[in-house]
């Protein structure tokens, strides 16, 4: 179902009817993209990714190997989704009670980061540039610029737009030591200053 124009697909990827696939995605090997689901451009859909009826992903969207993306879940652009980290979409699941119309949804903030083999139980939004850590297991909403770890996951401090920890001094100005660009926390939100 590959349209060689526009997004590029391994020949072991099944893509099901209804998708709309963004210019210059690639979807590698075994993975499965159910139907009506929409992809942005220039995403990168690993091996072994299952994408469930409806997710929607923003434009330059990098979901590693081995993740599940289901129902209800919305990722905005510039988002990353580490190897075999997961979604969740029902609270109380049970496997002879259909709860389909019981989907929680969760939001995906632009540029956000969601490490290896972390979990993000459903109906808790990750905030733009938010950094989980590694094996987290999200349980709450995460704050803009939050950088989340451990099980259940708690806030360990506060990230740059390029995933830099920032330091602030008694004014609440931090600099990302990568880029420059100027942080400024204040009643416990971070916004980018400069």
């Amino acid at each position: 179902m590959s349209d060689s124009k526009h997004y590029f697909a391994h020949p072991t990827a099944v893509i099901d009817e209804g998708c709309e696939i963004g210019e210059g995605t690639k979807i590698w090997h075994f993975s499965h993209i159910m139907p009506n689901c929409k992809l942005g451009k220039n995403c990168n859909i690993g091996q072994n990714v299952v994408i469930s009826p409806d997710v929607i992903l923003g434009n330059n969207v990098k979901a590693q190997n081995n993740i599940s993306i289901y129902t209800g879940v919305v990722c905005e652009d510039d988002v990353f989704l580490g190897p075999s980290m997961v979604f969740t979409n029902v609270t109380n699941p049970r496997s002879a009670v259909n709860r389909k119309n019981q989907y929680a949804k969760t939001n995906v903030g632009k540029g956000a980061s969601i490490g290896a083999n972390s979990t993000i139980v459903c109906g808790h939004d990750i905030g733009k540039f938010a950094f989980i850590g590694a094996g987290a297991v999200v349980t709450k909403h995460v704050p803009d610029y939050a950088l989340v770890i451990g099980n259940p996951a708690r806030q360990a401090g506060w990230m740059s737009e390029y995933g830099h920890r920032l330091q602030f001094d008694k004014e609440g100005i931090a600099t990302c030591s990568e880029s420059g660009q100027k942080y400024k926390l204040e009643n416990n939100k971070v916004s980018r200053i400069s």
